[in-house]
Order: structure tokens, then C-alpha cells, then sequence
């Protein structure tokens, strides 16, 4: 494994970063500008962290320090293919969000800190996959973080108020949480770094075990775990859609890509086996499934009901991290992956459906379908996935799921999984029967004509809705190798 010195990665973070001033700069002048380059940032972000991928595969590693703060802690990059795999997705959902929300946002206020929050943001989780160490990573965590709590109170209703307050109180405790593992980590180990070609902390002691509950309370926060997933079903349903699209696709997963780091390179897989800590792990990843899944039923609010869904599904990424298992950690990445596509999908298309008609309760959208086919079809697609049908992504991604179960000697779990479809299907498989066959609420005798949303947010729901079929259907896919590789990777040390 070859390790190379490039400018690379920095310049991926700061270009969005850098940008953000520019478009603040310019939608003072002209709006049509400053859309325009939100755009163009976002999809020349998007070809930067592409240009990585031929480096990246032939197995090599990119790295490069910044600033030395102390000795042994630094402002540092490295991209490795688990890290440049989530980049890459991030910056490709981005890019499409970014489209989507020219239409979207069109006859919203507050346009002028929308796009440079949402570049800001995109540079925050660019900088948490990308970053070489763990200070580096809190950083842009916390820059992600805070921002985003601008994007949740965008509307600045009353009730987007109160989710913002909810979750800018969980990010401090998150992000405090975060820091003190961090520091016990610096301590035991002496470094923070990702490129140590040994674990940070190698020996059991209250200190390492306290640092071990710091980061599952960081990154499980993030991450939507239960019991810290207070804030998640408040806060995407107040949020503009797209910005929804990218909380519950995008931001969740920066937890779980920590978690993924903590394990893997602070304590080392023989030592979370030795040690058992992974149980607590899997436990919450259990009540964190049914929790979310049968909690998503109850919701008559679409964006709530989405929100939940989150949660459970978040669940299955969390269990995955506990098996350690190379199966199941294949699905793991690849649940990643499909539930970005899947999410995204839901979301985007839910807040076409608002813009359109302006409802939102789920008993009022009965016969949506035949007025706005093409976007409840790709709704139909994201939600088929999300239960987990074949040949749909959801499918392949629990499949491997239940195969890494299996191989780690615990059966218990495909059951879970299985209990978790028939949920999805429970709340998923209504909406889209009413939509299609029942009738328009409160116009059973005339319904209201209503038009599908303009063809810049079409394109991008389609483009993901097809991802969700194109990545499950076939046998072989750029996400499932890349989760492939990223497995081997991080099971061969990850350094």
C-alpha cells in the first residue's frame, strides 16, 4: 500500500468552504448568480472527489498535514477508500440536492443564507470523512454540526424553533461527549492520528471504556441512536425538504462513519471482542430498529414518518458495526449507501408533494398518485427499497446484513431484520395504495388538477429513484464494490 503526500483532499474541503463566501458575496447582486454557483460548486466538488477514484483503488492512501497545533496533534488530511467512498457519495447527493432545490427554494425566504449554509455544510462533512485524525474530524463535526441548526430553523415557525433549540442542545452534549474520548484517547495513546499503523488504545481500563461510551454518545447522536435520536423526528419534518434530504441522508452517516473510525482504529477488533463492548453496541442497534420502525407507524405527518423511519434504519448501520463480521460489514457500507438513495428519494419526492398540494397529512394524499404519477412512482421505488423487496438496493444491503449475522454465529438478528420489513411495509405500503387507488381527500366528485413539479426537481428524484433499482438489481455496482473493498480494507487494520 503506497502512501502519497497530495494537496488534494484540502482542496476538496476548502473549495465548498471558500465558495460559501463568494455566493454570499454575489446573491447580494443577482440571484440568478448565486444559484448558479451553488450549482457549479457543488458539482465541481462532486468531480474533485471523483478524480480520486483511480488513485484511491490501486490501493493507495492520500495524506496531508496542514498545521502542527502540539506535538502529535495536527490539522491533517487523509483519504483512504472507506473515507473517499463516503465522500463521494456525500458530494454526489449534494450536487443533485443542490439542482433540486432551484425550483424548490425558488418562493422561499431566506434564500440568501440557504446556499451558503448548504456549502458550508457539504464542506463540514467532506472535512469529517476526509480529515487524518481525530481532532481534525471534531472540527469539522462541530462545523457541521452548528451550522446545520440554520438549515433546521430555516422556516422559523414556531415549531422549527423549538426542534432547533432540541437539537442544538443535543449537538453540544454530542460534541462535548465527543471531545472527552478524544482527550482519554490523546492520553492512553498519545496520538489522535488515523495513520498509526497500531490501535490508539490497546489496553482495557476504566479510562478506555469511559472514552469508548464518549464516542458512542458523539457519534451515536449524530447518528439517530436511541436513546439520543430525541432530536431527529423534530427536526427533519421543520427543515426545508432538500435540506431534510440531506440530514437524514447525508449528516446521519457522519456518526456512523465515526463509530466505524472509533472501532477500528482507537481500539482494534480483538479488543472490542475481548472486551465484549460491541453487545452494547448491538443492543441499542436493536431498539433502535424496532423503536424507530413501529414509532414510524403511529406518525400521520409524511416528513414525521419519514423522520422515524430514519431512526430504524439507522439501526440496521449500527448493528452492522457491532457484528464485525466481513459480511456484515459489507452491508453495513452498502446500507450506507442505499439509504442515501433510498432517504433522499423519500424526501425530495414528500417535498414536491407539499410544494404542489401544500398537505403534508398522510390521510389527505389519497389519489396524489394519479395526479403527480411520475413523482409518487419514484416514491414508490425509494419506499419498495426501504421495506426491503427484491431486486431493490434495501434488499441487497439487508441480505448482506443477514449473511454477516449469520457468519458471526447470531440468527437473532436476521430476525430483527425481518420484523423491521414487515414494519416498513406497514407504514410505507399504505401511502402508496392510497395514492394510487384511493380518492382525493374532500374532492371524491371533482378532484383538483394538480401538476407534477417542475423538471429540476424531477431529474434528481429520478436519477436517485433509479439508483435505488440500478444498485440492487445488478449483480455487480460501484457502491457494493466500493463497500467491498472498504470491508477488506478496514478488516486488514485500516492503516
Amino acid at each position: 500500500m503506497e502512501m502519497a503526500s497530495s494537496f488534494l483532499p484540502v482542496w476538496v474541503v476548502m473549495f465548498p468552504l471558500v465558495m460559501t463566501l463568494v455566493i454570499y458575496y454575489v446573491e447580494q447582486h443577482s440571484e440568478k448568480m448565486r444559484n448558479a454557483l451553488a450549482v457549479f460548486t457543488s458539482v465541481v466538488t462532486f468531480l474533485s472527489v471523483a478524480a480520486l477514484y483511480p488513485y484511491i483503488m490501486e490501493g493507495n492512501i492520500i495524506q496531508f498535514s496542514v498545521l502542527e497545533l502540539l506535538p502529535n496533534l495536527e490539522i491533517s488530511f487523509r483519504v483512504d477508500i472507506l473515507s473517499f467512498s463516503l465522500a463521494l457519495l456525500s458530494s454526489f447527493v449534494w450536487m443533485l440536492v443542490a439542482i433540486y432545490s432551484l425550483d424548490y427554494m425558488c418562493h422561499e425566504h431566506g434564500c440568501n443564507r440557504y446556499y451558503p449554509v448548504l456549502m458550508i455544510t457539504l464542506a463540514g462533512c467532506l472535512g469529517i470523512f476526509m480529515a487524518g485524525d481525530f481532532f481534525t474530524l471534531f472540527v469539522f463535526f462541530e462545523l457541521m454540526s452548528l451550522i446545520s441548526y440554520v438549515l433546521v430553523v430555516h422556516e422559523e415557525t414556531i415549531d422549527a424553533l423549538r426542534a432547533g433549540y432540541k437539537y442544538l442542545i443535543m449537538t453540544i452534549i454530542g460534541g462535548l461527549a465527543l471531545f472527552f474520548g478524544i482527550i482519554i484517547t490523546f492520553e492512553l495513546g498519545g496520538s489522535v492520528s488515523l495513520s498509526t499503523e497500531t490501535t490508539l488504545i490497546a489496553e482495557q481500563s476504566t479510562l478506555a471504556f469511559f472514552a469508548f461510551i464518549s464516542f458512542l454518545i458523539g457519534f451515536g447522536m449524530k447518528a439517530g441512536m436511541f436513546p439520543l435520536h430525541v432530536w431527529l423526528p423534530d427536526a427533519h419534518p421543520v427543515a426545508p425538504s432538500p435540506a431534510s434530504a440531506l440530514l437524514s441522508g447525508i449528516m446521519l452517516k457522519t456518526g456512523a462513519y465515526g463509530l466505524l473510525r472509533v472501532i477500528f482504529h482507537v481500539f482494534g477488533i480483538e479488543f472490542m471482542q475481548e472486551t465484549g463492548w460491541t453487545l452494547i453496541i448491538a443492543v441499542v442497534a436493536v431498539i433502535t430498529i424496532l423503536l424507530g420502525s413501529a414509532v414510524a407507524i403511529t406518525q400521520e405527518d409524511l416528513k414525521r414518518r419519514l423522520a422515524y423511519s430514519s431512526v430504524g434504519q439507522m439501526g440496521y448501520i449500527l448493528l452492522g458495526i457491532s457484528l464485525l463480521t466481513e459480511r456484515a460489514l459489507i452491508g453495513n457500507i452498502f446500507h450506507i449507501f442505499s439509504h442515501a438513495f433510498m432517504k433522499s428519494t423519500l424526501f425530495l419526492a414528500a417535498g414536491a408533494i407539499i410544494l404542489k398540494t401544500g398537505k403534508r397529512n398522510i390521510k389527505d394524499l389519497g389519489g396524489i398518485g394519479k395526479q403527480m404519477p411520475f413523482t409518487m412512482f419514484a416514491f414508490t421505488l425509494a419506499a419498495l427499497a426501504m421495506i426491503g423487496i427484491p431486486p431493490f438496493n434495501g434488499f441487497l444491503s439487508k441480505w448482506t446484513l443477514a449473511l454477516g449475522a449469520m457468519d458471526a454465529g447470531v440468527p437473532f438478528y436476521v430476525l430483527i431484520l425481518l420484523i423491521s420489513s414487515l414494519l416498513n411495509g406497514l407504514y410505507y405500503l399504505p401511502i402508496i395504495i392510497s395514492a394510487f387507488f384511493g380518492l382525493e381527500h374532500g374532492h371524491e366528485h371533482e378532484p383538483v388538477k394538480i401538476n407534477e413539479a417542475p423538471y429540476k426537481m424531477l431529474i434528481p428524484v429520478a436519477i436517485l429513484a433509479i439508483s435505488t433499482l440500478l444498485f440492487g438489481l445488478l449483480p455487480s455496482n460501484l457502491p457494493f464494490d466500493l463497500s467491498r473493498v472498504a470491508a477488506d480494507f478496514l478488516l486488514r487494520g485500516g492503516f
